[in-house]
């Protein structure tokens, strides 16, 4: 039985998570959750999968979630805020710790866990996005595995299994196209937070919707892939694969082409990262192509979708500049989904905060250089939105 610990617990990759450990209870055991401030759902985890120690980032929902425990026989260890948080993460006999906590929030925490020698499910692209140039070498360091837990990059991963070294030759990954796909460019002016957060074929948090709606989390997996499986930017391509069947495919060097095929289904990934090198059985629906139909591919519009070529550039020029793409746009989602901003802006502010970033670029950071950039760029972005608007008063 393996001994897992769950960063994220009360999200979507959270939730899907403790899903496979409740259908699985003689694969997999739960030895530490953390989570943000849900404290209905976390108390509910608590009583089904009986963790010995838990975090709630949220410092001031402890007591709460204190009292909302407080019949649970044994008490976990109970610990608050982003220290809390790490501690979890590097705690007891866990094997791996998947970390599903949005944006760069996770890495301190995943730091923590490779340290402590466990196995990373990583579902958080952040964490390797701002901090590869310090988690590679960690991971080689501590000898532990970095799995890839979402979608895309664990089709990849899939794929990989069996390639002799050196065979990869370039990777392509699908995208959905988010909640625009269909819509004329011209008419995303008037796009408002309830349109952003409808995507067509999967069911993701609020952050990540608005990523997909802007094709960013897209250029991220560009990045992310870099790090994980070491090809150059301009062998990594994306594609539009509105169907979300395919969910990503690698050319080998003589031009073979494998995919990995699935239903929309974020549980695969997840299963996969905890369960390799082997295979489990499930009682999921299997793929049927003739009941997916149609499978249709078309190259991405630039124009539609400037976040991916930023996301392009900040990856080239390497150093602290990822981290810096990074946190302005997880600073101008935020503000665009409290409808300070509109959709539009949200390039618009991550160019110009990259653009000012490009003198003060750290080309081999030190992790205080990466958080020092996260930072910045954050109040960079909140500094500039403000520039072209009225103060409350």
């Amino acid at each position: 039985m393996k001994a897992i610990t769950l960063l994220g617990s009360t999200g979507s990759i959270g939730t899907q998570t403790l899903d496979i450990v409740a259908h699985h209870p003689d694969q997999f055991r739960i030895v530490g959750l953390a989570a943000g401030r849900n404290v209905t759902l976390l108390a509910g985890q608590i009583r089904q999968f009986q963790p010995q120690i838990v975090a709630i980032c949220d410092e001031e929902k402890l007591p709460e979630l204190r009292s909302a425990i407080a019949g649970v026989d044994p008490q976990p260890i109970l610990l608050g805020g982003e220290a809390g948080v790490v501690e979890v993460a590097r705690y007891g006999d866990a094997e791996a710790v998947v970390t599903g906590i949005v944006g760069c929030a996770g890495l301190l925490p995943t730091l923590a866990a490779i340290k402590a020698g466990k196995d990373i499910a990583l579902a958080n692209k952040e964490t390797l996005i701002a901090g590869g140039p310090v988690v590679n070498p960690l991971i080689q360091e501590y000898g532990v595995k970095l799995l890839p837990a979402d979608s895309e990059h664990s089709a990849i991963f899939q794929c990989l299994q069996g390639v002799p070294q050196g065979g990869l030759r370039r990777i392509m990954l699908t995208a959905s196209g988010g909640a625009f796909r269909d819509w004329p460019i011209e008419k995303l002016a008037e796009v408002k937070v309830a349109d952003a957060i409808k995507h067509p074929n999967w069911s993701m948090g609020r952050k990540i919707t608005v990523d997909s709606a802007t094709m960013m989390n897209k250029g991220l997996e560009v990045i992310e892939a870099h790090f994980l499986f070491g090809l150059d930017y301009d062998n990594i391509d994306i594609v539009i694969h509105p169907q979300s069947i395919i969910h990503s495919l690698i050319e080998l060097q003589d031009t073979s082409v494998l995919a990995q095929l699935g239903w929309p289904d974020m549980r695969l990934p997840l299963l996969y990262a905890l369960s390799w090198p082997e295979r489990i059985y499930t009682d999921w629906e299997p793929l049927d192509l003739v009941k997916a139909g149609n499978l249709t591919f078309k190259a991405p519009d630039d124009r539609k979708y400037p976040c991916m070529q930023l996301a392009y550039g900040a990856g080239r020029a390497g150093g602290s500049m990822p981290a810096v793409l990074n946190a302005a746009n997880e600073q101008a989602v935020a503000l665009f989904l409290a409808e300070k901003i509109q959709f539009l802006e949200i390039p618009q502010l991550i160019e110009q905060v990259c653009d000012r970033h490009q003198v003060d670029n750290c080309s081999q950071p030190a992790l205080e250089d990466i958080i020092h950039a996260d930072q910045w760029a954050r109040q960079e972005v909140t500094r500039l939105s403000q520039l072209a608007r009225p103060i409350a008063v």
